[in-house]
C-alpha cells in the first residue's frame, strides 16, 4: 500500500470493546506497560487520565493518542503524594494501577529509603487510587479495578526484596478489593506478566548482570528466562490487551482473580 492510500486512525472502537463515556485513569502511563494500556483503553473510547512522574513521557503519549475515539489527558504526579492520588482517582470507571520502580540489591545492602519509596509507589498508592475510585464505582454499580502485579507476586526471586514485598501486597489488596466490591459490581483482578520489554526491564537486566557478575544476555536467558517454557520477553501491548479484557462487558464474574501471563513460569 503507498503512504497516500494508508488509512488514518480508525474511529471506531477497537476489538468489540467500546468503552465510549467510561472513565479511565492508568498510572505509570508515560511508558512501557502503563502507555500501551492508555491506548488501549483510548482506543477502545474510554477517556483516560494517564498519570506519570515523566511530565515530558505524557506529552509525547498525549500527541500519540491524537485522533484516537477516546481523549488523552496528561496528569504529571508524584504517587508518593498519597493525598493527590486519592483525589485523582475520583469519578474513574476504570483504575489501572500500573506505576512501579526496581532496584535489584542483596537484602543487606538494600537501602531503607529505596525499600519505603517501592512500597509506597507500588502498594501504598494502589490503595489509595482505589479509595479515591470505590465511591463513585459504588454509586453506579459499576467499576473495574486491573492492578498490574507480576509473575513476582506469586513468585519470590533473590534480590528483589522491595518489589516481591509490593506485589505480594497487591496481590492481596486486589482480593479484597474483590471481596468487597462483589455486591457492587466492581471486579478487581490482578494481571501477573513475566519480564516485559519495557525500560524498567532493560535496567533490571544491567542491575541483575552486576548482582549476578555475568553478561546482560546471559542474564536474560540464564536468570530471567530460566524458568518459562516460552523464551521471549512479553510485548506491552500484549499485557494492554489483556487489561482491556478485564475490563468488557464478558468478565463481570471475573474478580478475585490473577490473569498469569508468564510463559508457564509459574506452571512448574
Amino acid at each position: 500500500m503507498s503512504a497516500s492510500t494508508t488509512p488514518g486512525p480508525d474511529s471506531r472502537p477497537s476489538g468489540g470493546l467500546d468503552f465510549s463515556g467510561r472513565t479511565a485513569l492508568v498510572t505509570g502511563a508515560a511508558g512501557g506497560i502503563g502507555r500501551a494500556c492508555t491506548l488501549r483503553l483510548a482506543t477502545a473510547g474510554a477517556r483516560v487520565r494517564a498519570v506519570d512522574l515523566d511530565a515530558e513521557g505524557l506529552t509525547d503519549l498525549v500527541a500519540a493518542a491524537t485522533g484516537l475515539p477516546g481523549p488523552v489527558e496528561a496528569h504529571p504526579m508524584d504517587l508518593t503524594d498519597l493525598d493527590a492520588a486519592e483525589r485523582a482517582a475520583a469519578g474513574t470507571d476504570i483504575l489501572v494501577n500500573n506505576a512501579g520502580l526496581q532496584l535489584v540489591r542483596p537484602i543487606e545492602d538494600f537501602p531503607p529509603e529505596v525499600f519505603s519509596r517501592v512500597l509506597t509507589v507500588m502498594l501504598e498508592a494502589p490503595f489509595r487510587l482505589v479509595r479515591g475510585a470505590l465511591p463513585h464505582m459504588y454509586a453506579q454499580g459499576w467499576g473495574r479495578i486491573v492492578n498490574i502485579s507480576s509473575v513476582h507476586g506469586l513468585r519470590a526471586s533473590p534480590y528483589k526484596s522491595a518489589y516481591v514485598a509490593a506485589k505480594h501486597g497487591l496481590e492481596g489488596l486486589s482480593k479484597v478489593a474483590a471481596l468487597e466490591g462483589a455486591e457492587h459490581g466492581v471486579t478487581s483482578n490482578c494481571v501477573n506478566p513475566g519480564y516485559v520489554r519495557t525500560p524498567l526491564v532493560e535496567r533490571q537486566i544491567a542491575d541483575q548482570a552486576e548482582a549476578h557478575g555475568i553478561s546482560q544476555e546471559r542474564v536474560v536467558s540464564e536468570v530471567m528466562l530460566a524458568d518459562a517454557a516460552v523464551k521471549r520477553l512479553v510485548e506491552p501491548e500484549e499485557v494492554a490487551e489483556a487489561v482491556a479484557y478485564l475490563c468488557g462487558p464478558h468478565t463481570s464474574f471475573i474478580t478475585g482473580a490473577s490473569l498469569s501471563m508468564d510463559g508457564g513460569w509459574t506452571a512448574h
